[in-house]
């Protein structure tokens, strides 16, 4: 599904500024595409990592997560969310759990000075481009959904590097304050190494 979605991304000349981050509408198949595969649902399991690996997964970062989400269920099931969605999107799944920390501290209703929503700050003008009204940016799958979709499209438009495909996602493009804060995010508090190595 995710090569479907990569194959139909594309950037438009013309796109306007809103807020801090560029809008770059994408195509409609895309935007179908996308509807047709979020909710607000949690995924029930770990479907990308074999038995015990996703149980050590699953057992380092909830110990990680548990000051930040208390419920021990809440933190299973966005846990299992994250690694779900990042997966699909081909990123990192550490990656994005950086992201959310820098973006939102793990508060799902957060909302930005610009407007940007939800655990990755998701600007509303991307329900526009590539989902439909109903969309809520606030509800779990929805927001990592889109998400991961916009920063593995930046990722695509950036060749893989890393540094200016989140500059794009914070709309700070060519400048280290937003990159830096995520990639220390990611190697002090989000790094995972299975148990065997």
């Amino acid at each position: 599904m995710w090569r479907l979605i990569h194959s139909l991304l594309f950037l438009i000349p013309g796109a306007v500024m809103a807020g801090a981050q560029i809008y770059e509408p994408l195509s409609a198949s895309t935007r179908t595409v996308l509807h047709r595969t979020i909710s607000d649902q949690a995924v029930p399991m770990l479907i990308t990592l074999p038995g015990p690996e996703a149980k050590d997964w699953l057992d380092s970062m909830t110990k990680r997560l548990e000051k930040r989400i208390p419920d021990i269920e809440e933190r299973k099931a966005f846990l299992i969310t994250v690694h779900y969605e990042a997966t699909r999107a081909g990123l990192d799944p550490e990656l994005v759990l950086s992201i959310i920390q820098v973006e939102s501290n793990f508060r799902k209703y957060a909302v930005s000075s610009v407007g940007a929503r939800g655990y990755m700050q998701v600007m509303p003008f991307w329900v526009d481009t590539i989902g439909n009204p109903e969309h809520n940016l606030f509800h779990l799958r929805v927001n990592l959904r889109y998400g991961c979709t916009i920063l593995r499209h930046y990722l695509d438009l950036e060749q893989g590097d890393y540094f200016r495909a989140l500059g794009r996602y914070n709309g700070s493009l060519g400048k280290a304050g937003y990159p830096n804060l995520v990639f220390n995010a990611w190697h002090r508090h989000w790094t995972y190494s299975t148990a065997s190595q």
